[in-house]
């Protein structure tokens, strides 16, 4: 267990990013963005056609889902904000070193992800940059075609001025 560790990749990048995927899945070809500000650990995640964007702190595990054109915003359960930590994807996961691509101009090294949620593939940078993941058995891929590093606006990491900020709701248990 401590050489699997030991070899496991990082997977949140060491130093500011923004990375724009295609993500290939049943509903078909989508476009998606992740924005690292890596020195407050922030991590910002826009879907195009999405109603909002999405803003984890990795620092406290909260996930916040803004809805500008609303002017709202929900705070997620703590718990299903701590599940989107990428850190959370490496928990009980096995990593085997299968080779090394060249995605969207940067190098990148495949890893095969075993865990008990499932397996794929990830080919990721040595500085913790997601470039290519494939969960197995049909569940879709993502893949970078475009990797830009530095110069993010810090603005764009913070909740906008005006915007209520709600507690999500808890589920309600279904009726029997």
């Amino acid at each position: 267990a401590m050489a699997a560790a030991q070899d496991a990749p990082r997977v949140t990048p060491s130093r500011d990013v923004a990375v724009t995927y295609r993500i290939t899945a049943d509903g078909g070809p989508q476009s998606m963005r992740w924005s690292w500000l890596t020195g407050q650990q922030l991590m910002r995640m826009d879907v195009d056609g999405g109603p909002g964007w999405l803003l984890l702190n990795m620092r406290d595990q909260s996930a916040v889902m803004v809805m500008e054109a609303q002017r709202m915003a929900m705070r997620l359960p703590r718990e299903q904000a701590a599940m989107m930590h990428p850190d959370s994807l490496r928990a009980g996961a096995r990593f085997t070193r299968v080779g090394t691509a060249t995605v969207a101009g940067v190098g990148c090294t495949t890893w095969r992800v075993d865990s008990p949620e499932g397996s794929g593939e990830a080919c990721i940078t040595e500085d913790g940059v997601l470039l290519r993941g494939r969960g197995g058995q049909g569940q879709g891929q993502l893949e970078a075609t475009e990797v830009r590093y530095g110069g993010l606006d810090a603005g764009r990491f913070r909740v906008p001025d005006g915007i209520r900020v709600m507690e999500m709701p808890a589920s309600v248990p279904p009726r029997r």
